[in-house]
């Protein structure tokens, strides 16, 4: 037994599968993220390394060198861009698409432990990071003030906004640009230290010696049990200025003899500044690997609005980037792309028709094909972006093809004296192979892009799938939900009466040129081989 004479004899059944693929869809749907393109960068690698006092050239000779030197080996390798600075090394390994991101990583990880031991025992070990698609910042929220300090805007956007917004659902992580942190600075005099006898050594003996705070131990009674705290940790400009830096023949220098304790921010070599020049900090949202970009930034504006109500009122607050302004345009623009099209689909279907029950089959059957195609992206891990959507866009004309196929050969039934029940029996037994060999042709000609190498296969993989994917949905759709619905649906001498009889004439005409046109090329068949 078909799968349609199945669906014809038990509508109940055809028509719970229709909702379950729906449901499907819609339930897909909610699990997709969102943004302009589908992610193709390639898998990327970096290994930072720090070397505290060191110049460019020590960097280069004893850190960048030797580990580009023993990454250089590892297979799959596209480029290696490497920059060093004082005190720092980045290195970042570029691999091929293809390449797994934990495999590249486990290699990178495994030629920079063997490199490890040439490189000088006092720098900092090399840390190892993947570099994601989704790392860059969608957001970003600038704060200035004209009668705050950097420290105090820094401490508000760690404690206030920092705090409100890494907890949206789907946000990474959120950083602060030109953030300032509080530090305590020892300037040293040098003539006074020469003076004094004092080396750079001797202050950071005396800062190791008495700047700490070490564990006590506990009192222990009859009834009761206390723990101790020895507070040895200096917190103030007047502490480090007292600060004994040595003690010689009952003469005791302190640190304000030969120097200055002040307060300060801990990075005093970048800054962050806006149009005006006034100097500002800067909120930046990063979001998840497949995160809706839209939903995040809905959350946001509505956080930020409540944030308003609670801040001082000296702070100006400014949007500098708003990557999900492109993506809401471009996207609201592909989605009236397909509202126009499922729109002219089925005003050409009527036309055609000329008859509002045979148009409302087509009708059901594309919007559940189309629907489908978000839990295939589920599955896939796509998320809804302008070349996806695009294949619904191209999906919309094809899916509907196979209904109209099966539609027309009922109805063709159904003029000749056979009532529809049995119509949908005959006409879709006709058709079943030519739908199959329809739907196997067109997903033979879009599934193929999915193993396509390099960016052009990577970008346009989901686009395939989708074409691909929608197609086979309207193929099942189309044997079993189409003749139930045309069984039911159809009847005979709707196309007597109304804008049928009006337009009939034209089709007849055009159907009796078609046939003399086609009797025209079959007796000239030597000029057809040409042609």
């Amino acid at each position: 037994m078909r799968l349609s004479e199945v669906s014809i004899k038990r509508p109940v059944l055809a028509t719970v599968m229709s909702i379950i693929i729906v449901l499907f869809g819609v339930i897909g749907f909610t699990y997709l993220g969102v943004r302009d393109y589908p992610s193709v960068d390639p898998p990327v690698i970096s290994v930072s390394t720090t070397y505290t006092g060191a110049n460019s050239d020590v960097i280069i000779s004893q850190i960048t060198e030797p580990l580009e030197e023993s990454i250089n080996g590892i297979e799959g390798v596209k480029t290696i861009t490497s920059t060093s600075s004082d005190g720092r090394s980045n290195i970042s390994v570029e691999f091929d698409l293809d390449v797994n991101m934990e495999t590249a990583a486990n290699d990178v990880r495994d030629r920079v432990s063997r490199a490890q031991r040439n490189l000088p025992p006092d720098a900092n070990p090399p840390i190892v990071s993947k570099s994601d698609a989704n790392s860059s910042p969608i957001l970003s929220l600038t704060v200035q003030s004209e009668k705050r300090s950097l420290l105090e805007l820094s401490e508000i956007g760690n404690n206030v906004f920092k705090e409100r917004f890494q907890t949206i659902p789907g946000v990474s992580g959120v950083s602060i640009w030109g953030e300032k942190r509080f530090s305590m600075k020892l300037i040293m005099d040098p003539s006074k230290m020469a003076a004094k006898g004092i080396s750079p050594v001797d202050v950071r003996n005396a800062l190791s010696n008495a700047n700490v705070e070490l564990p006590s131990g506990r009192i222990e009674g009859d009834n009761t049990e206390l723990t101790i705290r020895t507070v040895g940790r200096i917190e103030t400009e007047a502490g480090f200025n007292d600060l004994i830096i040595k003690e010689t023949n009952g003469v005791i220098v302190r640190f304000k003899d030969i120097g200055l304790a002040e307060l300060r921010p801990e990075n005093e070599r970048s800054l962050l500044r806006g149009n005006g020049g006034v100097a500002m900090i800067g909120i930046a949202v990063t979001p998840l690997p497949g995160a809706n970009y839209i939903s995040i930034a809905d959350e946001f504006y509505k956080r930020l609005e409540s944030i308003k109500k609670e801040i001082p009122e000296d702070l100006e607050l400014g949007v500098a980037l708003d990557t999900t302004v492109g993506i809401k345009k471009a996207i609201a623009e592909v989605e009236e792309t397909i509202l126009i099209a499922f729109g002219l689909v089925v005003l050409v279907i009527f036309l055609f028709l000329r008859n509002w029950r045979s148009t409302l089959i087509p009708v059901v059957a594309i919007p559940i094909s189309l629907i489908s195609t978000f839990f295939i992206m589920y599955i896939a891990d796509f998320s809804i972006n302008i070349l996806t959507l695009l294949g619904i866009v191209l999906a919309t004309g094809l899916v509907v093809d196979d209904a109209i196929v099966v539609l027309e050969n009922i109805y063709q039934k159904i003029e000749k004296g056979m009532n529809p029940r049995q119509a949908a029996f005959r006409g879709s037994e006709e058709i079943f192979f030519a739908i199959v060999s329809t739907t196997v042709t067109l997903v033979a000609v879009f599934l193929p892009i999915m193993f396509l190498e390099g960016l052009t296969g990577r970008l346009f993989r989901e686009f395939g799938v989708v074409v691909a994917g929608s197609v086979l949905v309207s193929a099942f759709v189309s044997l079993t939900l189409t003749p139930m619905m045309g069984s039911r649906l159809l009847r005979k001498g709707d196309n007597e009466k109304g804008l049928y009889k009006f337009t009939e004439g034209f089709f007849v005409g055009m159907t009796s040129l078609y046939a003399k046109g086609l009797q025209l090329f079959l007796r000239c068949d030597g000029w057809l081989l040409l042609l």
